[in-house]
């Protein structure tokens, strides 16, 4: 069954020849729809701020939080402000976009409060996540998660979306480095226990994910789930996990 599910995966991937021994994944937008709980949570957390806000200002204020502010989070990574700093600054910003101010001390901290409290409640994974899973355990090929964040963190995240069977994490702080630096992808491999090239990470970020993967000599691929345009890139580009499985269905 080992060697029938690493043919699949070979062959589906890389052509023939490629033994596929591990398989590394991105968390955020990649096994969890990190964005469904930011910006439910967000609206949970804000409508008392904005009465009669419709959908489209809904989408904008979710849009601004999630897309638009992502240099807090840079900083972040970059220590330059701790991640209730960031989140904050972020959240100010989508909320100044409608011209509300989030006041300094107990306002903030109540909102900041209650956001870290709803947001992973509706942390969840992705339909194609299972399957994929299923099909590697069955298999016994190892999986884990390396991510932009601390581990911590991303595990509670991984549980509360009901896929605590991932064991295999590494975060930020595990290393000390952040993506796309080589080391946080080569310590996932490390603990598969498995070497670089023959290893898939699989990630939404086409330059931290895919590019910064193969650049540390993993076998990196782009998990593009919403169809971005990316003029140049030559790497490997799948729309699902499941495309990962698709010629074991042929």
């Amino acid at each position: 069954m080992g060697s029938t599910m690493e043919g699949t995966l070979s062959t589906a991937l890389f052509g023939s020849g490629v033994a596929v021994r591990g398989v590394l994944f991105d968390i955020d937008d990649t096994l969890v729809d990190l964005e469904y709980s930011m910006t439910t949570a967000l609206r949970d957390v804000s409508e008392h701020l904005l009465p009669g806000l419709d959908a489209a200002g809904w989408e904008k204020f979710g849009r601004i939080f999630t897309h638009e502010t992502t240099h807090f989070y840079d900083r972040y990574l970059a220590g330059e402000l701790t991640f209730n700093e960031q989140r904050l600054l972020r959240g100010r910003a989508a909320l100044g976009h409608f011209g509300v101010e989030l006041g300094e001390g107990e306002e903030s901290h109540a909102w900041l409060s209650e956001y870290a409290r709803l947001q992973p409640s509706y942390v969840r994974a992705f339909d194609d996540v299972v399957p994929v899973l299923d099909a590697l355990d069955a298999a016994g090929i190892p999986y884990g998660a390396v991510s932009n964040n601390v581990h911590d963190y991303q595990r509670v995240k991984l549980d509360s979306a009901g896929l605590s069977r991932i064991s295999v994490l590494v975060g930020t702080d595990s290393v000390g480095v952040p993506k796309p630096d080589p080391a946080i992808y080569l310590e996932g491999v490390r603990l598969l226990g498995t070497r670089p090239e023959e290893t898939l990470y699989v990630g939404d970020n086409r330059l931290l994910d895919a590019d910064g993967a193969t650049a540390a000599g993993l076998r990196g691929v782009w998990l593009n789930r919403v169809g971005e345009i990316a003029e140049g890139f030559s790497g490997r580009e799948i729309d699902s996990l499941a495309r990962l499985l698709e010629q074991e269905r042929v």
